[in-house]
């Protein structure tokens, strides 16, 4: 299919973008790594009349290590990222989930703005922004103003950005020492949208007891979702299998899934359950390796 006819426009920096956003009153969708908005144009899903391509800002392009945060410009490429040593050092939660994004093809095009501002639930970059509750920056012509992810995504690809505004940075916050990470993902293929995917992340306190839990769940909603319950109930408490076993539970009343060509609901809450304990014991691993190399 084609899509259908659009204005194109190149901008060399935010402010010229913003502007033609402004111009376009409302008309305008901003082109980033297109691999999204692409086939949304080519099924004629969204008919905007032009197009305003950000590639070629560089000012969107960069990695930032401050204050204990990954700052990534939204325009970073998420092959980019990937092969940052001080992503994976810092934040390896995020490192991990970008090895099941996609395929090569498209981690080299795709970037990390543009998977985010998306909003696709099962997408992996979401579930981890709503795990560790990123922060998001969105500039207009009239400034910046910073959400937390709990705040940017409203629903099946919706989000808090207002038309005249752009998605310019992302920030993750690091993971400190004592933390353990993972992320479990189930798909028909590796590079498929996830069928369920659970983000999480564990500090271990000085008396083997979790702190600071964090786990989401994506692909069993409209929005990523937060297992507040299941962070409660663990936090303080000594990770065993039979807390686990318990607890995950708790997953299947926080989500919300549905039926698809895909899975049933049912079989995606079974899979939430599975995964979120599999992530959790994974994470609490991690930790005890990193507190054990810390000591010696």
């Amino acid at each position: 299919m084609k899509p259908p006819p659009f204005e194109y426009f190149v901008p060399e920096t935010i402010a010229d973008a913003l502007d033609l956003l402004g111009q376009w009153d409302g008309d305008a969708r901003i082109l980033a790594g297109g691999q999204s908005l692409l086939p949304l144009l080519n099924f004629r899903m969204i008919r905007p009349g032009a197009l305003i391509d950000i590639n070629g800002i560089s000012q969107l392009s960069y990695l930032n290590y401050f204050d204990g945060t990954v700052a990534i410009g939204a325009g970073s490429r998420h092959a980019q990222v990937m092969a940052s040593g001080e992503v994976k050092q810092a934040c390896p939660l995020l490192n991990e989930a970008l090895s099941y994004l996609g395929h090569p093809a498209i981690r080299n095009r795709g970037t990390i703005g543009g998977s985010i501002a998306h909003a696709d639930p099962s997408a992996e970059l979401v579930i981890v922004a709503a795990a560790l509750n990123a922060e998001l920056v969105l500039s207009s012509s009239f400034g910046q103003r910073t959400l937390r992810a709990e705040e940017f995504f409203v629903t099946y690809l919706t989000t808090a950005l207002e038309w005249n505004e752009i998605l310019t940075e992302v920030r993750f916050p690091a993971l400190g020492p004592r933390t353990g990470w993972s992320f479990q993902e189930v798909n028909r293929r590796h590079g498929d949208f996830a069928v369920a995917a659970v983000a999480a992340a564990v500090t271990m306190d000085e008396n083997n007891r979790c702190q600071n839990v964090r786990v989401a769940v994506g692909g069993v909603g409209a929005t990523p979702v937060r297992a507040h319950s299941v962070e409660d109930a663990i936090t303080n408490a000594e990770p065993t299998e039979a807390l686990f076993a318990e607890v995950v539970q708790l997953v299947i009343g926080e989500i919300d899934p549905s039926d698809d060509i895909h899975a049933s609901a049912e079989y995606r809450s079974g899979i939430a359950a599975v995964l979120t304990k599999r992530a959790l014991r994974t994470a609490v691993e991690r930790a005890a390796v990193s507190a054990d190399m810390r000591e010696r």
